[in-house]
């Protein structure tokens, strides 16, 4: 006698939810793995490292692409070694593709100090002096920030309220910075 099916076993479609609450990702429609709180907190990283810079040597333009995606990939690192080993509880053995998996997921962080390192980049085309490229990345960042939390709220199918006040809270975070940066410029 054959066994009958179970509609519950087979693969399931991807829910509405995150795909673990540790962290705050889903899968997208097409199946590949988003990561926005990675996105969002690099772009707050970027936004502060910018802010924090406030003396550069004789070549300020590289420092700060350096800085911005070198500060980037230590966090990144920092988060793949905190998500692979600072959770447990009792050591286990890392597989390689565990590795693997934590260092994709974590590299939106990565990814996120791109944009203001292009800014810091393409600043004297614009016709900026070293302070305004700074100011320039800045806003980058921010813009991100809000853009990347954005995304995250309409992924999941927050209402407009929530995506608004998601804006809302990341603006006004970067703008925090802005204006620590303001009051403390050198």
């Amino acid at each position: 006698m054959g066994k009958v099916p179970d509609p519950t076993d087979g693969p399931r479609p991807p829910t509405d939810g995150p795909r673990s609450p540790a962290d705050g990702s889903r899968p997208s429609a097409d199946g590949e793995h988003r990561d926005y709180a990675g996105a969002v907190y690099g772009s707050l990283l970027a936004a502060s490292v910018v802010a924090g810079a406030a003396t550069l040597g004789r070549f300020p333009r590289l420092e700060m692409i350096i800085l911005l995606l070198g500060t980037s990939v230590v966090f990144w690192a920092a988060h793949v070694h905190a998500r692979l080993f600072g959770a447990r509880t009792v050591f286990k053995v890392t597989s390689v593709a565990e590795v693997r998996k934590a260092c994709a997921e974590e590299w939106p962080i990565v990814t996120a100090a791109v944009p203001p390192a292009i800014a810091v980049a393409v600043g004297p085309l614009l016709g900026l002096d070293p302070h305004g490229t700074l100011w320039l990345a800045l806003a980058v960042a921010v813009v991100g920030q809000v853009g990347w939390a954005a995304a995250a709220a309409v992924e999941i199918g927050a209402s407009l309220r929530v995506v608004l006040v998601t804006s809302l809270v990341n603006l006004l975070l970067g703008l925090v910075i802005v204006v620590l940066k303001a009051a403390f410029q050198h």
